[in-house]
């Protein structure tokens, strides 16, 4: 059991026999009454965000979690295959569950898949990935302003924006978290 005043981004708890994973929280007080937490929870099985309040001293069941490090292998129709790094056993996962990591993915990539009483639930993806630069259109002397991007086609078929000093062919760091450009890789 967890008090709802320890709510954390990432933290997943159950609730009404679903398991949902806190995005945020707002502690507030009002005078002469008890404070409460504000949450927004994303249904683990659903990804449906709701907001709910709860009483600062609330005890919520925290749901026990495994984490297994495997490496992606490859996509067979809607279904994506990871290996146990330990055991060799491949595990097929739907693309439902992987959400929009399957943009991130591209053979050969470690990730953490989540079980929760021995099934999956979720798929963690490293923080940033590499991947090459399939089609950008080309930068124009004189496009120098700062800040300004242009769009580039990743390997895995995402779009991003990059500078303008990017080039189809190139390698570029990209964030899994919040999808934005980062780097250049040399």
């Amino acid at each position: 059991m967890i008090t709802t005043g320890d709510f954390r981004p990432g933290i997943v708890v159950e609730l009404d026999g679903d398991l949902y994973a806190v995005v945020e929280t707002h502690h507030h007080k009002r005078a002469q009454r008890q404070a409460f937490v504000r949450a927004k929870l994303r249904n683990l099985k659903t990804g449906a965000v709701l907001e709910r309040n709860f009483t600062s001293d609330e005890r919520v069941p925290q749901a026990f979690l495994e984490r297994k490090p495997m490496q992606y292998l490859y996509s067979q129709g809607d279904e994506y295959v990871v290996m146990d790094h330990d055991t060799y056993e491949q595990l097929p996962l739907p693309d439902v569950l992987l959400g929009d990591a399957v943009h991130y993915l591209k053979e050969n990539t470690d990730v953490t898949v989540v079980f929760y009483e021995g099934r999956p639930i979720a798929v963690e993806l490293p923080n940033t990935v590499e991947l090459r630069v399939v089609e950008t259109p080309p930068g124009v002397k004189g496009d120098t302003a700062a800040g300004s991007s242009k769009p580039a086609k990743l390997e895995t078929g995402i779009t991003v924006n990059v500078p303008f000093f990017i080039n189809a062919g190139d390698r570029v760091r990209v964030d899994t978290r919040t999808g934005q450009y980062l780097e250049r890789v040399k």
